[in-house]
């Protein structure tokens, strides 16, 4: 058995370190407001897409409820 004070120490694994350039304060400022152009274009799109889906519906539910000519019903939407 060898005593742990005679052996030999184990060489350490070197640790790469890579220098990144930090942004500049424009380039920050443009990743934010292409951020936010993208946000609120997503926000727009979902909008279109809900609006034609409402009136899909409503343009379906209209047409299959029909038109009684016989009816008393003054309610009309304009």
């Amino acid at each position: 058995m060898q005593d742990s004070a005679t052996q030999t120490p184990s060489t350490p694994t070197p640790y790469i370190v890579t220098i990144v350039k930090p942004k500049s304060d424009l380039e920050g400022l443009s990743d934010v407001l292409l951020g936010s152009l993208g946000l609120a274009g997503m926000f727009v799109l979902g909008a279109l897409i809900l609006a034609a889906l409402f009136a899909g519906v409503l343009f379906l539910w209209r047409s299959r409820r029909g038109v009684d000519p016989d009816s008393q019903d003054d309610t009309h939407i304009i």
